[in-house]
């Protein structure tokens, strides 16, 4: 079988910013991404095509030491957890996981329970904690109704993180589709100096969304499809995660956040009716402790009155669309339920 490559691999660049090192969320120092793949065919004709994927801001202690974040609804058709606290509080303190829609409950589970056996102190002598979990709906290749995801795999998702991110049909992306073809997940990430000091954005995806004839071709803005083939399904989901080791405060981060529409646009999705679109955000420059040891906690946040943060809503922009079209580049055919089929993504298209 023929490796897949990358977007950058074919010879497209997105954009005006330079990458970093890996082109990955995982750029971005102590970041880590792991995945759980679940595929097997079962007795009864049903297919497990699914998955989980976990990623962590840092490696330490995520409820001990928060990060700053905030999260952005493009369009609210979607069964995430975790986020109206976000808003609220305007930090992160679990890892953020992704998974089928119907499995959102078992991660969550899973994901308290990774998190209690390292903090005997949550429940107890200090409050509970905000479980961050989104979804895309996998049901077209993946037996969903039979949720077989379990809490252990969310587990399995957050031990096995590392630097190096695997895309396309691996972890919650198994069964995803994409703008007709198979998806799944797609990270990219961008870098900037400022005053000496590089910065980087990254971003991951959970691409799920589309049909063939919504494509808008990278370079070109062209369309390739007419019409689409096959069943009529339902208008499918994105999540994008967005992390930076830049100084943004939550606010700040929900303005870079909103710019991933542009991203998601310039792939041709028009955020359909039954589209769940989320945007995840959180900046690892500054921790939270769960136990300040002073009354007041000072942070510095980057000034909003100049380029740099039309330069970092820019980066956003051009890396969604990029970690969009990794995902595409990179996922593998998938045969799943019913023999439903989703083939991978033909690169000829880009000529």
């Amino acid at each position: 079988m023929e490796h897949r490559r990358r977007l950058r691999d074919i010879g497209i660049k997105i954009g005006r910013f330079e990458t970093g090192n890996l082109n990955s969320i995982t750029d971005i120092e102590g970041v880590k991404v792991g995945h759980k793949t679940i595929i097997e065919d079962l007795h009864n004709g049903n297919s497990i095509r699914t998955g989980v994927t976990a990623i962590l801001p840092h490696s330490d202690n995520l409820f001990k030491e928060k990060v700053i974040g905030s999260s952005y609804v493009i369009n609210g058709f979607g069964k995430t957890t975790g986020t109206i606290q976000i808003e609220e509080l305007g930090v992160i303190e679990s890892p953020i996981m992704l998974t089928n829609t119907l499995s959102v409950p078992a991660v969550t589970e899973g994901t308290i329970r990774y998190l209690l056996d390292h903090n005997d102190d949550i429940g107890s002598v200090t409050g509970t904690v905000n479980v961050v979990v989104g979804e895309c709906n996998d049901g077209f290749l993946n037996d969903i109704r039979g949720m077989h995801v379990r809490p252990k795999h969310a587990i399995e998702a957050i031990i096995s993180a590392s630097k190096g991110v695997v895309e396309g049909s691996v972890g919650a992306g198994t069964g995803m589709s994409c703008l007709g073809f198979k998806g799944g997940i797609g990270t990219s990430s961008r870098v900037i100096t400022v005053d000496g000091t590089k910065y980087t954005l990254g971003v991951l995806v959970l691409s799920n969304y589309g049909k063939k004839e919504d494509i808008l071709m990278p370079e070109s803005n062209k369309r390739v499809y007419k019409s689409s083939e096959g069943v009529d399904l339902p208008d499918g989901s994105i999540m994008i995660i967005i992390g930076t080791d830049a100084p943004f405060n939550e606010r700040q981060l929900q303005r870079i956040s909103k710019r991933a529409a542009f991203g998601l646009s310039r792939t041709g999705s028009s955020a359909a009716h039954g589209s769940g679109d989320i945007v995840i955000s959180f900046s690892t420059a500054h921790r939270i402790r769960h136990y300040p040891s002073k009354l007041r906690q000072t942070y510095s946040f980057f000034v909003e009155d100049g380029p740099i943060i039309s330069d970092f809503f820019e980066m956003a922009v051009e890396a969604v669309e990029e970690a969009i079209w990794n995902s595409l580049c990179k996922a593998t055919t998938i045969v799943g339920q019913k023999g439903n089929r989703r083939d991978e993504f033909p690169y000829h298209l880009f000529k």
